[in-house]
């Protein structure tokens, strides 16, 4: 279920992650059968320096791995 796909980001980094949603849901034949691309949006917020893009980079990654370890799902290229 999304659900665990937004829990699973959320919970990838909670000091720099203030919010996660789903924008867009793609089901059918064109993604494989039974599987479902998802689409979210992550808001970081730094408290107290402006983020590099080295330190976006590694909190993206961060999302994927958790989002793959508690759904199994894979990142889209």
């Amino acid at each position: 279920p999304a659900a665990h796909v937004l829990r699973a980001a959320r919970n990838a980094d909670k000091t720099l992650i203030t919010d996660v949603e789903l924008f867009d849901l793609f089901e059918g034949s064109h993604v494989g059968e039974g599987k479902k691309s998802l689409a979210i949006a992550v808001t970081l917020q730094p408290r107290d320096k402006t983020l590099t893009d080295e330190a976006i980079e590694k909190v993206s990654d961060s999302i994927v791995a958790a989002v793959g370890k508690a759904t199994g799902g894979l990142l889209r290229s």
